[in-house]
C-alpha cells in the first residue's frame, strides 16, 4: 500500500476553490482533510486549532492523545477541536502526492511551492464553512508552532495562541538540516528527478532523509542513555537498528515529494516576511502568546522562543525541561497539557479582567 492510499481515520474533506498562493499561482481543486472533536456552540466561539508537525496529520489523538480529553487541554466536552492537514501533505489534503487536475498525473515536484502562511489561509477556509466566529485557542509544535505564529497574525478570530519549540523563521541551521535531507533524497536512483513511480518510491533515500532527522531531533545524552554502544543483531549497534526502523517507518506512511515539498516549506517560513520584519510583526500581536521552548532543542533553540515572547506585547515564555531535545514536545506531552492547562487558565482571567 503506497503512503497516498493509507486510511485515515473519519477524515472529512473539504474542496476548495481556486486557491491563490503567496506565489502568485493557483492551486485548482484543492482539498483539506480535517478531523474534529467536540461540538461548535450555536455561536461559533468555542473553536480550538490544533496545527500538526513536519510528518504529521490531522489525527490528534494518534501524536498527542495527552492532550486530548475530558479535562485536558483539548477538552471536548467544551471545545471543538479541529485539525487540518498542511497543503503538500499526504494525508488527504492536496500535495505533490495528488492528481493534476485534467490529467491523470501525479503532481509530484511540480507541485507548486507552498509557504506556511498559504496553508494557515487555506485552513481559515475550512473553518470559515465550519460556521466558525471565534477561536479560544490555537496551538501548535514544530511545523505546527509556526503555522500557530501565522494563525495569530492572520484571523482576528484567534483569542490567544500557544508556539511549542517553533521560530519566528526558519534559521540557517535548521535550513542546512533540511537541505541535506532533500540531498539524501535526491541520491536515490528511485529519485527520477521527482517523477518517480509511486510503486518504486526512493524509499532508501526517504528512510535516509529520516534517520538524518531523527538525529537533530533528539540529543547526545539522550541517545547515549538510551542505547549507549549496546550491539544488536549482527555487528550493527542497538542506535543503527533503531534509525533503520524510524526510516523504515516513515517510507510506510509517507510521500518523498511531500516530504521534499514541506521542508522547503519550512525553510520559508518568516513571518516578518511581507510585515515589516519580525519586530513588527510580533508587535502587533494582541493577544496572549505562550511560546515553549524545549531546553536541550538543538534543532530549534530556546533563544527562537524567547524572542518570540519577548516581542509580543502579551507573550510570555514557558519551558519543557527535558533530556530528550527537539522531539520532547512530543514526549514530554503530560508536562506540556499541564503548562497549557494553566496558559488557558490565565488567559480567561486576563479575558475576565478586561471585561469588567
Amino acid at each position: 500500500m503506497s503512503p497516498t492510499q493509507i486510511p485515515r481515520i473519519g477524515a472529512t474533506i473539504h474542496e476548495l476553490d481556486d486557491f491563490e498562493l503567496d506565489s502568485g499561482e493557483t492551486l485548482s481543486d484543492a482539498r483539506i482533510a480535517y478531523r474534529s472533536w467536540g461540538r461548535l456552540t450555536p455561536t461559533g466561539t468555542n473553536a480550538v486549532v490544533v496545527c500538526h508537525a513536519l510528518t504529521g496529520s490531522p489525527d490528534v489523538d494518534l501524536w498527542w492523545p495527552e492532550l486530548l480529553g475530558s479535562g485536558r487541554t483539548f477538552d471536548p466536552d467544551r471545545d471543538f477541536i479541529i485539525c487540518c492537514n498542511v497543503l503538500g501533505s499526504c494525508y488527504g489534503s492536496t500535495g505533490p502526492a495528488s492528481f493534476k487536475p485534467g490529467t491523470g498525473e501525479r503532481w509530484g515536484v511540480d507541485f507548486p511551492a507552498i509557504t506556511v502562511a498559504d496553508t494557515v489561509r487555506a485552513h481559515r477556509l475550512v473553518l470559515d464553512k465550519l460556521g466558525v466566529h471565534g477561536i479560544r485557542l490555537v496551538v501548535g509544535g514544530s511545523l505546527g508552532g509556526m503555522q500557530t505564529l501565522e494563525w495569530a497574525l492572520q484571523d482576528a478570530r484567534v483569542a490567544a495562541a500557544a508556539v511549542v519549540a517553533a521560530p519566528a523563521r526558519h534559521p540557517a541551521w535548521a535550513i542546512a538540516q533540511s537541505q541535506a535531507q532533500r540531498a539524501a533524497i535526491a541520491a536515490d536512483p528511485n529519485w527520477c528527478g521527482g517523477h518517480y513511480d509511486p510503486e518504486t518510491p526512493p524509499a532508501a533515500g526517504l528512510a535516509a532523509a529520516r534517520m538524518m532527522a531523527m538525529c537533530s531531533y533528539r540529543t547526545p545524552r539522550s541517545l547515549d542513555d538510551r542505547f549507549g554502544r549496546r550491539p544488536s543483531d549482527g555487528d550493527s549497534f542497538e542506535i543503527e537498528t533503531w534509525l533503520r526502523y524510524h526510516g523504515d517507518a516513515l517510507v510506510e506512511r509517507f510521500d518523498a515529494a511531500s516530504y521534499v515539498q514541506l521542508t522547503r516549506t519550512m525553510d520559508s517560513h518568516d513571518v516578518g516576511r511581507g510585515r515589516g520584519g519580525i519586530e513588527h510583526a510580533l508587535g502587533s500581536l494582541d493577544i496572549p502568546i505562550l511560546a515553549v521552548a524545549i531546553d536541550s532543542d538543538g534543532l530549534y533553540p530556546p533563544d527562537g522562543q524567547e524572542e518570540i515572547a519577548k516581542l509580543s506585547p502579551l507573550g510570555e515564555l514557558g519551558f519543557i525541561h527535558s533530556p530528550h531535545g527537539h522531539d520532547a514536545f512530543l514526549i514530554e506531552s503530560v508536562d506540556l497539557d499541564e503548562q497549557l492547562r494553566a496558559f488557558r487558565d490565565r488567559v480567561s482571567s486576563y479575558r475576565r479582567r478586561l471585561a469588567s
